[in-house]
């Protein structure tokens, strides 16, 4: 069989590791056209002989998606020449472990203020900052595999553009990791401050009755969910609003619910019962301690003006081996959301939230996910203004 006269959607999917977590990142490419797309010669090969609902595994030779992880790439520069600096009240503060655009670093070959491919400080010091430049993904061992979703033959050639499918599923993954296992240095000053610093009550007074992802998303979270949700588990659905993200014919045992808006809670059917409450005020949550098998926290850690403090909460709640599972997007309400989220790259978050479980020192088996470049649905309110779907992220871990 011989592919070049036919289009197909493909699921792309990254497995790696590091020593104390373990990243699955899936991105579903649309329309790729096997005859004029770009992919390594192997990969190529063996979809141009593949069919639908094939998958192909393939590890590529010393890593092969990206390039190799090179010690020259990895330099230091004069704090001078990192130019957030020095901005009064705008000030770009270099914290270790953290990507910024080259485009702030002066006086570096072949790089202008223009340029906004992101490169890691791989080290802090009053008189020397250190950047790596190496791919985020570089040195890292990739378990690579492709699965065929559909497939049909071309009506004609057209013109056009030419995707590089490799470049465009490595775009991202890895930056949620931390550098030679130490961690990010995500403090930064207020940023943990908000547009709208009054109190969270007042602000979801009225209930807004709306959806924070489109369909596409909400289902792969319910999908996400249900692989570590089991029937008869006891969970705590946090920062609930009128919908839970969990699949009602899972037959978990209960769901409780804590939320700020008592309306949204009370129109929420799947919750056996509920809580108004503050996150961002309260000292403890209204639960016996080991009382869960599992929490989930859908599309809000971003709101939490002091996770830390959340997330060792959380711990207190679940039962030894209990699992909390984190999951957003790139929507918020931009009056709540704090200042730090905004300025981080999308898989940095999945870092910052990975901080929180990891330097809660409550929990083990750090895990990651992303999906993207699924379709948005037709009858979506944003479509065809945005023909994606919106990107899904998720961490998520045990209790010790």
């Amino acid at each position: 069989m011989d592919n070049r006269d036919f289009l197909a959607n493909i699921e792309f999917s990254l497995n790696w590791k590091t020593e104390y977590s373990t990243h699955a990142e899936t991105y579903y490419g649309l329309n790729v056209n096997f005859w004029r797309d770009c992919f390594p010669s192997e990969l190529h090969k063996n979809l141009m002989q593949a069919g639908p609902n094939d998958r192909i595994e393939w590890t590529p030779p010393g890593n092969g998606m990206v390039e190799a992880y090179q010690e020259k790439k990895i330099f230091s520069v004069k704090p001078s020449q990192f130019s957030g600096l020095g901005r009064s009240e705008t000030a770009i503060i270099p914290r270790k472990g953290r990507y910024y655009p080259k485009g702030l670093l002066k006086g570096i070959a072949h790089v202008f203020p223009e340029n906004v491919e992101p490169f890691r400080l791989a080290d802090v010091s009053d008189d020397r900052l250190v950047v790596d430049f190496n791919h985020p993904l570089a040195g890292k061992e990739l378990a690579v595999s492709l699965r065929i979703r559909d497939m049909w033959r071309k009506d004609r050639e057209k013109g056009g553009a030419c995707y590089d499918w490799v470049e465009t599923i490595t775009t991202g993954p890895g930056m949620q990791a931390r550098i030679h296992g130490e961690p990010t240095d995500f403090q930064a000053d207020n940023g943990y401050s908000r547009q709208d610093e009054t109190p969270d009550a007042g602000f979801y007074q009225e209930p807004r009755m709306v959806h924070h992802v489109d369909e596409t998303a909400r289902s792969v979270i319910r999908n996400l969910y249900s692989q570590e949700l089991k029937p008869g588990m006891k969970v705590l659905d946090l920062m609930a609003s009128w919908e839970s993200h969990i699949d009602r014919e899972l037959g978990i045992g209960s769901l409780s619910g804590v939320g700020l808006n008592q309306k949204e809670l009370s129109s929420n059917p799947q919750l056996s019962d509920y809580h108004v409450l503050d996150l961002n005020q309260t000292v403890s949550l209204p639960f016996e301690a080991d009382s869960f098998d599992a929490v989930v926290c859908t599309n809000s850690v971003e709101y939490l003006t002091d996770p830390m403090r959340i997330f060792r909460m959380v711990a207190d709640v679940l039962r030894p081996g209990g699992i909390f599972m984190v999951t957003f997007s790139n929507r918020w309400f931009p009056p709540k959301v704090t200042r730090l989220w905004t300025e981080l790259h999308e898989f940095e978050r999945m870092g910052l939230v990975s901080e929180y479980f990891l330097q809660s020192g409550r929990f083990k088996g750090l895990q990651t996910y992303s999906m993207r470049g699924l379709p948005r649905p037709v009858d979506d309110k944003y479509y065809p203004e945005f023909r994606l779907s919106d990107p899904v992220y998720a961490v998520w871990a045990r209790k010790e």
